[in-house]
């Protein structure tokens, strides 16, 4: 028998029976009100392999993916008719609401005149000082994806330093680039667990230290050997870690003294402000990577450098071997990616926007707290701007270490699920809420009435 088979075993500070309970009843209730969905996905849809068109579909926590129907502003609809108030938005990407006005307009604009050419188009003169006046930095590119803005910007880093490795911190996500798929395991450096295909030791050419360790962090730069520190401002793709005070200080100051470049991937924390984590509490990198949110839903990326790393870039540039740079993908800097990002920092991307989101956002977090401590739940929420967290752990992380060890997937799941027949839906993988400039407060009480539903059960 597992141990949480066991009747007196506990997830999450839960007894394991009942999380079980409320997952097996859940998923009835679940399935009861989708038989449309489940006609046509509940064994899988043909022609994908595992029955999905991305594989990580089958790890949410449902029985089987909703099938969507439609989605506008903060409210998804599947084809049973059910109605979700939408948290997830799509993990970031919809950040923004779905839909939004302005980019939709900017979409059917540009799909009469054409949708990649290889070749920029006038909304392009407007992005760049756009992108200047956001986030801070003078030089910028367009890529595809985050995966792929990070991915070039190391190698600029690379190239510019002369160095081979990089470092990153124990949880990072920073999508698929492949350096960056390591943990450490009880205080050994390996490859993540799970990676497919993959017989590199990636450890290899990459660092890894925990969040917040400053004095592992100097140790692993003392060698002068580092590119790059490749880092979120706050870890967020498992369990949230906010930094200690004086750790973002501490970090800039030893990369500079290593000679380090430091790159800032704001990927999910662009909830923070209109500039990101970034610019409201003026941090100084060298390169600078967001993607997902901000072309309003548009695959679409970008990543910027300091005026000294691009100076340096064009020295170096001016001595190498011509060729291919690895740096490109065909289908970047589109037309297309040009009208939806320009759409969406002019007139999504606003300060009035992110006053909204921050405000909700508040209420939130408040009303989860309360009834965590309502029913005297070993758990704490963490908030990162419009992004909120309820982690089943009774006191802020320290560390990626931490947040592993928080991590309770059959609770989270049977929360998501519960979460989901009361109307909600939140990221499936961690229990992460984003707040957007569609949600409404009543929504926001949608979701705390909700959660103590759930809670009320668990806590019976």
């Amino acid at each position: 028998m597992r141990a949480s088979d066991s009747p007196t075993s506990s997830i999450g500070g839960i007894a394991a029976a009942r999380v079980a309970e409320l997952r097996e009843t859940e998923a009835a209730t679940f399935r009861k009100a989708r038989p449309k969905s489940e006609a046509k996905v509940g064994n899988g849809m043909a022609g994908f392999l595992g029955g999905v068109p991305m594989h990580w579909m089958t790890d949410w926590p449902t029985p089987f993916p909703i099938l969507v129907d439609g989605a506008r502003g903060a409210t998804i609809t599947d084809i049973d008719g059910n109605k979700l108030d939408d948290f997830c938005l799509g993990d970031t990407g919809s950040m923004l609401g779905h839909a939004p006005p302005a980019v939709a307009r900017a979409i059917r604009r540009q799909a009469g005149r054409g949708l990649t050419y290889m070749l920029p188009s006038e909304d392009a003169l407007a992005i760049g000082p756009l992108l200047q006046q956001r986030f801070g930095l003078p030089y910028w590119q367009i890529a595809t994806t985050a995966t792929d803005a990070n991915r070039f910007a190391l190698r600029v880093a690379r190239a510019v330093t002369g160095r081979e490795k990089i470092l990153v911190f124990n949880g990072c996500y920073h999508g698929s680039v492949d350096e960056t798929m390591v943990r450490l395991i009880d205080g050994k450096p390996v490859n993540r667990p799970g990676l497919a295909g993959e017989f590199r030791d990636l450890t290899r050419a990459t660092k890894i230290v925990e969040f917040n360790d400053v004095a592992a962090l100097e140790a692993a730069l003392s060698d002068r050997d580092v590119a790059c520190v490749i880092t979120e401002p706050v870890l967020t793709n498992s369990c949230m870690v906010l930094p200690e005070p004086g750790f973002h200080d501490a970090l800039r100051r030893l990369t500079r003294a290593a000679g380090t470049l430091l790159l800032i991937d704001e990927t999910h924390t662009i909830s923070t402000g209109p500039g990101g984590y970034t610019r409201k509490y003026g941090l100084e990198p060298d390169l600078f990577v967001l993607g997902k949110p901000v072309a309003g839903g548009v695959p679409a990326s970008i990543w910027g450098m300091s005026a000294d790393v691009a100076t340096r870039y064009g020295a170096y540039s001016r001595t190498k071997e011509p060729g291919y740079s690895g740096m490109g993908t065909t289908l970047s800097a589109n037309p297309l990616q040009f009208a939806a990002m320009r759409a969406t920092l002019e007139e999504v991307m606003t300060e009035e926007a992110y006053a909204h989101m921050d405000r909700l956002a508040r209420r939130l977090d408040a009303g989860l707290t309360a009834v965590i401590e309502r029913y005297r739940l070993p758990w704490h929420v963490a908030r990162v701007g419009a992004r909120v967290e309820f982690i089943c752990a009774p006191r802020p992380l320290k560390d990626g270490g931490e947040a592993e060890e928080a991590h309770a997937p059959e609770l989270e799941a049977a929360i998501h699920v519960a979460l989901v027949n009361r109307g909600v839906l939140i990221a499936p993988f961690h229990n992460m809420m984003l707040v957007s400039p569609a949600t409404t407060a009543a929504q926001v009480r949608r979701l705390i009435t909700a959660f103590s539903a759930v809670a009320a059960r668990l806590a019976a």
